[in-house]
C-alpha cells in the first residue's frame, strides 16, 4: 500500500488541522462558533465539540482523507437520516445549506447535534432488552434497501487484506513472523469456511461498530452515535459486542437482547455460527487498522503500546486462543 505525494500532503494537513482552520471551515457554511473547542475521543476522524456564539453546543466531524469516498459518506448520512425519520434515536448529520457534507480547502466535514449520555449498564437486562428493540428497528430500516457504494463485512476486507498489510510493511517482529503466520493463516481460512457455510444469511445495512461506547444512555433511553463504520453485514454484528462476561452471564445477556429484538424483527438463529468468526475478523482488522494509521502522530501518542514486542506477543496468544475456540466450538444452540 503506497501513497502518492498528493495523498501524503493531504494527510499531513489533516494531522495538523488547527483551530483557525476549523473555525474558518465552519464560517464558510454560515456557522459562527466560539474559539473554545473541545477535542472528542475519536482517532479515525477529527471530532470537536463546539459552541455557537449563543451558547448552543454542537459537534463537527472532519473526515479522514482517502478512507471513504464522497458517495460512501453521503450514503451513510442518508441511512442515518432515514433512521431519524423513523424516530430511531441516532445522532444524524445536520442538513445545512441543503446538504449534510461540506468541503473546505480539501477537508470534508459534517455537523451533528451535541448529545450527551453515559455508557449503558450491560449488566442490567432491562437495558439490554431496550437496546435490542432499537437495534431491531435499525435493521428493519437497514433491510429496506442495500448500500450501493459502502463496503460489506468480508474475510478479505476485514482479515486477509489487513494481515497482508502487516506482513508487507514488516510490522510483525522477525522473531514472531513464523508463529504469527502459522496461527493467522488457518484462522483466516477457518473464518472463510464458516462464513461460506452460512452465505445465505441476510446481509443488510447495519451500524457496524455497535460497541458500548457508541451507545449513549440517558434517563430517556439510548441513542446511537458514530455510524462511520456502517456497512453491509449480518444482524448479529450489532449484537455480539454488547455481550460480555462468563458463559452463564453471556447467555442471560443474549436472551435479554433478543427478547427486545424479536419484539420488532425475527432473528435468524443461524447467525450464532458467525459470532466467533466475526470476533476473529475484528481482532485482525484492529491490528491492521492501527498499522495503517501509524504515520498519524496522534496514533503514536494515543497507542504507545502498539508495535512493541510485548504487543505482538500478546496478540499472538490472543489469536491462538481464538483459533482454538473456532476449532473446538460445538454446534451453537439458539439463544432462546
Amino acid at each position: 500500500m503506497t501513497q502518492s505525494a498528493n495523498d501524503s500532503a493531504t494527510n499531513a494537513a489533516f494531522y495538523q488541522l488547527d483551530p483557525d482552520t476549523l473555525l474558518d471551515a465552519l464560517e464558510s457554511i454560515g456557522v459562527m462558533a466560539e474559539a473554545a473547542l473541545l477535542p472528542l475521543n475519536s482517532y479515525e476522524n477529527r471530532v470537536y465539540q463546539c459552541r455557537t456564539e449563543d451558547g448552543e453546543k454542537f459537534v463537527v466531524k472532519f473526515y479522514r482523507p482517502q478512507r471513504w469516498s464522497e458517495q460512501q459518506i453521503l450514503e451513510e448520512h442518508q441511512f442515518s437520516l432515514e433512521l431519524a425519520d423513523d424516530d430511531i434515536p441516532v445522532v444524524a448529520p445536520s442538513l445545512i445549506n441543503g446538504t449534510t457534507l461540506h468541503r473546505y480547502h480539501g477537508f470534508r466535514f459534517a455537523i451533528f447535534a451535541n448529545r450527551g449520555g453515559r455508557t449503558p449498564n450491560l449488566d442490567d437486562f432491562d437495558t439490554l432488552t431496550w437496546l435490542g428493540r432499537f437495534i431491531a428497528r435499525i435493521h428493519t430500516r437497514g433491510s429496506a434497501q442495500p448500500y450501493q457504494h459502502r463496503l460489506s463485512i468480508s474475510v478479505d476486507s476485514y482479515c486477509r487484506e489487513p494481515y497482508q498489510f502487516l506482513v508487507d510493511q514488516q510490522f510483525i517482529p522477525d522473531s514472531l513472523k513464523v508463529s504469527m503466520d502459522s496461527v493467522c493463516q488457518p484462522l483466516i481460512d477457518l473464518c472463510e469456511q464458516r462464513m461460506s457455510c452460512w452465505s445465505d444469511i441476510e446481509w443488510l445495512r447495519i451500524h457496524g461498530d455497535c460497541h458500548p461506547s457508541n451507545v449513549m444512555w440517558t434517563p430517556d433511553g439510548p441513542h446511537f452515535v458514530d455510524l462511520d463504520d456502517s456497512r453491509m453485514g449480518p444482524a448479529v454484528q450489532d449484537l455480539w459486542m454488547l455481550i460480555t462476561g462468563d458463559e452463564e452471564t453471556r447467555t442471560q445477556q443474549r436472551n435479554a437482547l433478543l427478547d427486545g429484538y424479536e419484539e420488532f424483527r425475527e432473528f435468524d438463529d443461524r447467525e450464532l455460527h458467525l459470532i466467533e468468526p466475526l470476533r476473529a475478523l475484528r481482532m485482525i482488522h484492529y491490528m491492521g487498522w492501527l498499522a495503517n494509521r501509524w504515520d498519524d502522530p496522534s496514533f503514536k501518542h494515543n497507542f504507545p503500546w502498539f508495535n512493541t514486542q510485548r504487543y505482538w506477543e500478546d496478540q499472538l496468544l490472543n489469536l491462538k486462543e481464538q483459533l482454538g475456540t473456532l476449532q473446538n466450538e460445538p454446534t451453537p444452540q439458539p439463544w432462546n
